[in-house]
């Protein structure tokens, strides 16, 4: 007899019996029609057919599974219920209906004990509609943990996936076996599975508690096309963990946060356009350029981050060889990599902070005690010294107080903005202005940027090391992130006092997601980002920091016994400039590239594109358009065509955070890291999303990444921020901290979706804790 889903009673009923992979306990079901017409005879078949209680009494409404909505936990289900209680309870459950039809059912189950594991498996990826088993489940004996939205842990499995991509809890493999079996016996239709796993006399016992069918947007892939595009992956990553006869390190991993962490800059499935411009003017070759030109190993033709079906990762391996000083000897450096990666693989919730926790990449005034570490894998004292002079001259050379590196790079940012203006003021068309504003932003953006970046790390790490070596209290440290003036904190201050035309003028072509056609600039939708109908208030006015005697002398006295070049004054002149540059380059190059996306929009509306025709599009077209002789309409639209061909392949595909091997491409545990928290302070407030502007104000904003595009943000009096991306030391973090907001920087998609699913929050910056209110 086929099986067919229908209501959450019905279902269990036509599995009975028929299941080898879990058991179902025991039930009883009756329509609202039965319980009105003989409530006696409905109670008294409860205690004859399933036991005296406690019982759970759960909804089985018809409207609750069908194919086209499940209403899942849209209606009442009722635990632990005694004898005393049971008539009330179905009377609550069938109430919840709202208006119940005659043929709705409610469902009566003894409550199970022992309970170890619990919570909802699907057969497909709801997001991407391929077929990855997904399992969301808590320890312990609370069924209801997962399913009433209390987080749990995910596990997520390829439909194909080999032996050797085993879950992390061996019980799991169970419900894997219980979906591929439900799909065999349901005609392989998506579905949604409630289970609870319970400690038996005869060992552990899976049990299923519901099963229906699974609502997708969208028709769901085949599993063979899903296990030929994961093979290709799988294959790609095998090859780059082979040693490398160019680079030291016996194998990398990949990751999507590590040095320039794609998932914070352009997300996890950026668009084509916006994938091409990021390699262009960063990840292909400008990275490494910066690198070697700061004494850095020289690793140019090196792209640093690889893509899988367009999903960013950085080459990690790589990365760690960038931030090995030039002058360090081959042998000590290729051991100093591999420490690094095992240390990454040991505590992967670092992938976002690895040059604050992993790696040593300056000299710092803590330095040789953090040096230490290294004893215990072997680094003897002599090599631990050779390091630290190699970092101290290295560090030197950026820090310096007339000849740093810093300086030159800064120069770059004028020759910059002198050639845009000279580019718009010429008859250049609009191709040659494409070309010419994306290779500025590359020789006079990209690479100062990079370098300034490298020098405003430099600071914040030169800055902490104060803390670490106690002549720096964090409120000092915070004093002093709060008096740094960067461009950012003037937009806020131009926000309340200039009129709209100067205000869009100066900032206009910022955009949430530099690099995306999609995201309107300022100037393109300023109604989108502020209330032009009131001026904000004013910020408050950064205080000046200034050091006591004592700390003077301490700091005067530590950089003489470190061999660090600047005096006090310029050590401090370096840490703020360092910071504040940083974030005038980013302001800089992204003008250029803003303008740039802007023209391509207008070229592209000539050639009858719209912007979301254009997002799949490659920035390469464009560079051969302007130096060869072709169709621009035909060039452009085999572009986009590839590109969502592309990009229909990217949205199917779910990858780790950190790939640490070939087999986390077929099945992997999402990860829940380790935030950033910004500032010491405390704050509760409701949630919201940076969507509802009309309610910013006291409340906590929660956005995907750390993009400076989003500093619209910072003209409303918003209470805490959290980003889902980001490191220690991004954008938002800096301008959390210039701010005093709390913020948690780089949640993770775990805990971002979590948190910000949530109503209200508490965030304790000082105690690392974010706690759900409602």
């Amino acid at each position: 007899m086929p099986i067919t889903l229908g209501t959450k009673a019905g279902t269990l009923k036509q599995l009975q019996g028929r299941l080898r992979s879990a058991r179902i306990p025991p039930l009883v079901s009756f329509t609202q029609q039965d319980w009105q017409s003989r409530r006696g005879a409905c109670l008294a078949g409860i205690g004859e057919s399933i036991g005296t209680g406690p019982w759970i009494v759960r909804s089985s409404c018809g409207r609750e599974d069908s194919a086209e909505a499940s209403y899942a936990g849209a209606f009442l289900s009722v635990p632990d219920v005694r004898a005393e209680d049971l008539e009330a309870a179905i009377e609550r459950v069938f109430q919840s209906y709202g208006t119940a039809l005659p043929t709705d059912e409610v469902l009566i189950q003894p409550m199970l004990k022992q309970v170890l594991r619990s919570g909802v498996a699907f057969s497909h990826d709801p997001n991407t509609c391929a077929p990855y088993r997904i399992v969301n489940w808590s320890e312990g004996n609370d069924t209801a943990a997962v399913t009433g939205g209390l987080g749990g842990r995910i596990w997520q499995q390829a439909a194909q996936a080999p032996r050797t991509a085993t879950p992390p809890t061996p019980a799991l493999s169970g419900v894997i076996a219980l979906l591929d079996e439900l799909s065999a016996l349901l005609g392989e239709a998506p579905l949604d599975v409630e289970f609870a796993m319970t400690a038996e006399d005869d060992g552990d016992v899976l049990w299923l508690l519901q099963a229906r069918r699974l609502v997708l947007p969208q028709p769901p892939e085949a599993d063979h096309a899903q296990t030929t595009r994961l093979q290709l992956i799988h294959d790609k990553v095998a090859r780059g963990m082979r040693p490398h006869p160019f680079l030291m390190g016996r194998r990398t991993v990949y990751g999507v946060m590590p040095d320039w962490n794609p998932a914070e800059i352009v997300g996890i499935r950026p668009k084509p356009l916006a994938l091409s411009l990021y390699r262009e003017l960063v990840t292909d070759s400008i990275w490494a350029y910066q690198r070697h030109n700061y004494g850095y190993r020289n690793l140019r033709s090196f792209p640093l981050m690889p893509h899988f079906f367009g999903l960013p990762y950085i080459d990690v391996r790589l990365s760690f060889n960038s931030f090995i000083p030039a002058d360090l000897d081959e042998g000590l450096a290729g051991r100093l990599v591999d420490h690094y990666i095992d240390r990454l693989l040991a505590e992967p919730t670092l992938h976002d902070k690895v040059e604050f926790e992993i790696v040593f990449s300056c000299y710092t005034l803590d330095l040789p005690a953090r040096l230490e570490r290294l004893a215990a894998a072997g680094f003897s004292a002599h090599e631990r010294e050779t390091i630290a002079q190699s970092l101290r001259k290295l560090t030197n050379r950026i820090v310096h107080p007339k000849a740093g590196l810093w300086r030159d790079d800064a120069a770059k940012l004028d020759t910059l903005k002198t050639r845009r203006d000279v580019l718009f003021a010429s008859n250049a068309d609009p191709l040659e202005r494409i070309y010419w504003l994306l290779e500025d932003a590359k020789r006079y953006g990209t690479l100062p940027f990079a370098g300034l970046a490298r020098a405003g790390f430099v600071a914040v790490q030169l800055l902490k090391s104060l803390v670490a070596v106690g002549v720096f209290s964090q409120s000092d440290y915070d004093a002093f992130i709060g008096s740094v003036s960067t461009v950012s904190g003037q937009l806020a201050r131009d926000r309340a006092t200039l009129d709209r035309y100067t205000f869009l003028s100066r900032y206009g072509h910022l955009r949430p997601g530099t690099y995306d056609i999609l995201s309107p600039r300022y100037d393109e939708a300023p109604e989108l980002y502020f209330d032009w109908s009131q001026k904000p208030g004013a910020p408050e006015p950064s205080h000046p920091f200034s050091l006591t005697l004592p700390q003077m002398r301490d700091i005067v006295k530590l950089l003489n016994e470190h061999g660090l070049q600047p005096d006090p004054v310029g050590l401090f002149d370096f840490m703020q400039a360092g910071i504040e540059l940083r974030e005038l380059a980013k302001f800089h190059f992204s003008r250029n590239l803003s303008d740039a996306l802007a023209l391509i929009a207008e070229l592209g509306a000539q050639w009858g594109f719209e912007r979301d025709d254009l997002a799949y599009s490659d920035i390469t077209v464009f560079k051969e358009l302007h130096v060869a002789a072709a169709s621009p309409r035909e060039a452009l639209l085999r572009s986009i065509e590839r590109g969502k061909a592309q990009y229909a392949e990217t949205q199917r595909i779910s990858l780790p955070p950190l790939i640490a091997q070939p087999d986390d491409v077929w099945g992997f545990e999402w990860p829940e890291t380790e935030p950033n928290f910004i500032t010491q302070k405390r704050i509760t407030a409701p949630v919201i999303d940076c969507d509802a502007r009309e309610k910013l104000a006291g409340a906590i904003v929660c956005i995907p990444n750390a993009d400076p595009g989003f500093d619209w943000l910072f003209a409303y009096p918003i209470a805490g921020l959290i980003t889902a991306w980001g490191g220690a030391n991004s954008h938002m973090a800096i301008r959390a901290g210039e701010l005093g907001l709390p913020a948690v920087i780089g949640a993770g998609e775990v805990l971002y979706r979590r948190w910000s699913g949530a109503r209200h929050l508490h965030l304790d910056c000082a105690g690392r804790r974010v706690e759900i209110l409602d």
